[in-house]
């Protein structure tokens, strides 16, 4: 017990010995911090470029750590940025001997004390045009300065929305010396591209990569070159997001649409379906417009609804012209010959269109031979049964105006029996007259229902004919758009 508490005794006596002589140490380096600014800063200048030889290039390193993508603007072609901008250089009237100052090899000290370059970013799209961020600069003995500095930078970026939603953007970040020309400073790179190690993934956009390439251009207005370094941001849009609210919506309704020639002519609802297809692709194509900038490039996916809305436009006046087809009616003219032909005997059975009564198990040609049979066998009943008493009565007539006369030539009779007997065959004939003038128009009211059945059978094959075109249509957009965007 008592070697564990001298132990313990001994420990934190070494602690307390060892935080004062670091205090002491740090009050002698504060001390000599303290002299060391006021040395440098007695009669320094920050408004003049820190070369002993005003002829003598004074070189700017910059890197520049992309940290957070923080908003991309296509309608009016801005990215907005989150950078953390890093320069250094060498400042050759801040330069001391460390070991007059116990060691002191760099301070820290704020950065408009110090000249600092003008470095700007070029194609800045901001309305704010303040100063940077006064955070502090390390200062080194041998005079390097190096001042990091958050930024959050509006910049203009050209998009190109051709394959939006599987689109890839590349954004400039381009810096340069608003005043030096390069002969007074001049910008190197840190690294051959942007440093993407401390990136905050984005949720709509995937980085693959920021190159930086140094250009040195003569602008009209002056002789001397001016140096400036251009970070290329290469962005791939995350499409799922749009995939599932734009894109696969737009799919699932241009199907509906070849599904109106399916729909029974007497329900009415086939133009209406067409109608309503048509403004759901009306919103989801303002949608789009609404984030696109008013280009000349139509997007992908504003093709696709393009031409789904244009599919449908046609399949809507298709129905209303077959509907037209279906309610010909009785008044038309008959089927022409080449229709029946190519329509009602092949079309019918490549598409499996029946008529009333027929299904695909009972083969049309079985049913339309009992249908004969049973037609002419009821034709000749009824021939038998109308035809037979009238004869027969047409044959007493005459038997009875042969008696009359001959009883009238013997016996002189020209009593009421003779003229009701004549009065009877004349109400015989005119009801034959009136049956046959019925039967006429009966044959004719069947032969006008059957024109119509056939036009209803025409417009319905042309129904089922359209809808497979369309569904086509339809697939092979869906493939083309998934295909473009692969």
């Amino acid at each position: 017990m008592k070697r564990n508490s001298l132990s313990s005794f001994y420990v934190s006596l070494w602690l307390l010995f060892t935080a004062v002589i670091l205090q002491v140490v740090d009050s002698a380096k504060g001390k000599y911090a303290h002299m060391l600014f006021n040395e440098l800063f007695e009669d320094y200048s920050n408004a003049l470029r820190p070369v002993e030889d005003t002829d003598k290039v004074l070189n700017v390193t910059l890197q520049i750590t992309l940290s957070q993508i923080k908003d991309m603007d296509e309608r009016n072609q801005i990215l907005s940025a989150y950078l953390w901008i890093r320069q250094s250089w060498y400042d050759a009237y801040l330069k001391w001997d460390k070991d007059k100052y116990d060691g002191l090899d760099s301070i820290r000290i704020p950065s408009n004390l110090v000249w600092r370059p003008d470095i700007v970013l070029y194609n800045k799209a901001d309305d704010d045009f303040s100063e940077p961020v006064n955070t502090n600069v390390v200062l080194r003995y041998d005079g390097k300065i190096t001042w990091d500095a958050p930024a959050i930078t509006k910049s203009s970026c050209v998009v190109d929305v051709s394959y939006f939603p599987f689109d890839s953007q590349q954004c400039n970040l381009t810096f340069g010396s608003w005043t030096y020309n390069g002969n007074q400073v001049d910008i190197i790179n840190s690294l051959d591209s942007g440093d993407l190690s401390d990136f905050i993934e984005d949720v709509e956009w995937e980085i693959h990569g920021m190159p930086a390439v140094k250009n040195v251009i003569t602008y009209g207005c002056c002789s001397e070159p001016y140096p400036d370094v251009t970070f290329t941001l290469i962005l791939k849009r995350k499409s799922s997001f749009y995939i599932f609210n734009l894109l696969l919506p737009c799919i699932l309704i241009s199907f509906l649409a070849p599904l109106g020639f399916y729909l029974p002519a007497d329900s009415g609802e086939k133009v209406s379906l067409g109608v309503t297809v048509l403004l759901a692709l009306t919103v989801f194509q303002l949608m789009v417009a609404e984030i696109m900038p008013p280009s000349e490039n139509v997007p992908l996916i504003g093709k696709y609804y393009i031409a789904t809305m244009t599919m449908i436009t046609a399949s809507t006046a298709l129905t209303i012209i077959i509907m037209n087809l279906h309610h010909c009616g009785s008044e038309a003219k008959p089927v022409p010959q080449w229709a029946r032909v190519i329509i009602l005997d092949y079309m019918s059975k490549i598409f499996f269109v029946y008529d009333v009564g027929e299904n695909c198990t009972s083969p049309k040609r079985e049913k339309e031979e009992e249908r004969k049979l049973e037609g002419d066998d009821g034709c000749q009943r009824r021939q038998k049964e109308v035809r037979s008493p009238l004869s027969d009565r047409k044959d007493d007539c005459d038997l009875k105006e042969k008696l009359n006369g001959n009883l009238s030539k013997t016996y002189g009779v020209h009593g009421e029996n003779v003229r009701g007997t004549v009065n009877c065959c004349s109400c015989y004939k005119m009801l034959i007259k009136n049956i046959e003038y019925i039967a006429n128009c009966v044959r004719d009211h069947k032969a006008n229902r059957a024109k119509g059945i056939e036009w209803k059978k025409v417009a319905k094959v042309m129904d089922r004919f359209f809808m497979w075109i369309f569904f086509i249509m339809v697939f092979f957009m869906s493939v083309l758009i998934i295909g473009k965007a692969a």
